[in-house]
């Protein structure tokens, strides 16, 4: 999941909580038991039961999309459980 603002995961949205903690990997579980704004519940919960892996990373950094694809520590992992 890339995204323009963030690269990856954090406890608070760190444009606005300087305290804000980034996860390098959490389960789907932390994601809706934490509220995290990865994405909504619906599809949080639809990749946890087809165990959908997610990586959540920065789109505004040139070469992210060919590290998440080939494999390279970048973001946070999102998965079952952990």
């Amino acid at each position: 999941m890339a995204k323009n603002k963030v690269d990856g995961v954090y406890s608070a949205d760190p444009s606005i909580d300087s305290t804000a903690k980034k996860y390098t990997s959490l389960s789907f579980m932390d994601v809706i038991k934490e509220g995290l704004a990865v994405m909504d519940s619906t599809a949080s919960s639809l990749c946890m039961d087809n165990d959908i892996p997610l990586i959540v990373f920065s789109i505004m950094e040139e070469g992210n999309i060919k590290k998440a694809v080939t494999g390279e520590s970048i973001g946070t992992i999102v998965r079952g459980n952990e």
